[in-house]
């Protein structure tokens, strides 16, 4: 068990972090730090302005514009308070894992209707009782809480942010809340962090911190690096399957193991709220996503086609992704299409493939997910850290 420590402390901890990493990053915040990357396009603009020049054999770039934020730029080592709201699914036992092996997380509070009353499985640092904590349950315990991790489906967290928030004005505290739902994705007072493309001086700023979606995180990482070179008047086409704890816990055909067996399925044709995610979050890039289930239980593969603007090679490809996520620990770039058995239970995203086609503007990017971890668990945890003063990948096994 953790021993306490004072409110000031964590308080002074964290800013000091912050501070620190707002001075001495090469990359500097935007003005308003709560921006996502929709509003924050010139962090894409960044990465095109990293060609500098071509030869004759391909393009030469500059190192990555968003690097890593490592142990020198942390400076914080309090125990931090988490609560986390909605643990019952498979992305919430994930963070549980996580968190029982981290030296600075303190989970304190564990909330889910379903389990209440019933003990905690797989957390050694304490014991905790499930309870069925109310968005005004949440207010109260506000102060005593650094970080709240909202893992409730869709349309379920507004309640608890707005009490929180009104509890604020008169406590003054400030917890750190990372949501996992699309809930707060597509506002702009909220942080949307995927630390690979958003500027992590800002993530280390922010308070409201919105987690990206599974199918999102892989589609943008694999598409973003060649954002300067996409034709704005073709379409960006994508071709998602996921294991079918992608669709939770609450028994539907999409994970119904009988019915999955020696079968795809495909759902949302159109409109699929990843969609438009991916789109907003690329600065409006021209985007269809059609996702699929299939029968085995965690792990995602997207095949990504996208239309250039002038003639590459697959050569120029690979080196354009290697030099953008040079120092990325979370990001393989990988010569032959991933597999998805190879990212099973690991904490990153591979991308491979990189085939261009025979006109030589059009490439094809495959890029794989473990959807409960990079794609949702993982991530959490990542934005947890830069928010609240920890080097980004602790407790993270790297790829």
């Amino acid at each position: 068990m953790f021993s306490p420590t004072s409110v000031a402390m964590r308080t002074a901890a964290r800013g000091a972090f912050r501070q620190a990493t707002s001075s001495s990053s090469s990359i500097t915040a935007a003005p308003n730090s709560n921006r996502g990357l929709s509003s924050s396009r010139p962090a894409f603009n960044q990465a095109a302005a990293c060609i500098v020049g071509r030869q004759r054999r391909g393009y030469v770039a500059t190192t990555n514009p968003n690097p890593p934020l490592g142990k020198k730029n942390a400076s914080n080592d309090i125990p931090s308070r988490i609560g986390l709201i909605g643990a019952r699914g498979y992305t919430g036992q994930a963070l549980i894992d996580l968190l029982d092996q981290h030296l600075y997380m303190d989970l304190q509070h564990v909330s889910s209707r379903e389990l209440n009353g019933q003990a905690l499985q797989g957390y050694s640092k304490r014991e905790i009782i499930y309870e069925n904590l109310s968005p005004e349950d949440v207010a109260r315990l506000d102060t005593d809480i650094d970080c709240w991790v909202m893992a409730l489906p869709n349309g379920v967290c507004k309640p608890y942010i707005e009490a929180i928030d009104q509890a604020q004005k008169h406590t003054g505290h400030r917890s750190v809340i990372v949501d996992l739902s699309a809930d707060y994705r597509f506002d702009k007072q909220w942080t949307y962090s995927l630390a690979e493309l958003t500027k992590r001086s800002t993530i280390c700023q922010s308070t409201k911190i919105s987690n990206p979606g599974c199918y999102a995180t892989a589609a943008q990482l694999g598409i973003a690096p060649l954002l300067p070179f996409i034709d704005g008047n073709g379409l960006i086409s994508i071709f998602g399957v996921s294991g079918y704890s992608g669709a939770g816990t609450k028994p539907s055909d999409k994970n119904n193991v009988t019915l999955l067996a020696d079968n795809l399925i495909p759902y949302s044709l159109t409109n699929h709220i990843h969609e438009r995610e991916i789109s907003h979050h690329l600065g409006g890039a021209k985007v269809g996503f059609v996702p699929h289930v299939a029968s085995w239980f965690r792990g995602i593969h997207l095949t990504i086609n996208i239309p250039l603007n002038e003639v590459m090679n697959s050569r120029d490809i690979r080196q354009i992704y290697q030099d953008r996520y040079a120092g990325e620990k979370l990001v393989k770039v990988v010569g032959e299409p991933p597999m998805v058995k190879n990212i099973y239970k690991r904490h990153g995203v591979e991308i491979g493939g990189l085939a261009v086609d025979s006109t030589g503007k059009r490439v094809v990017v495959c890029a794989t997910i473990d959807n409960l971890n990079k794609g949702a668990s993982t991530q959490c945890l990542q934005n947890m850290n830069l928010a609240l003063g920890y080097a980004e990948y602790e407790g993270i096994p790297t790829m």
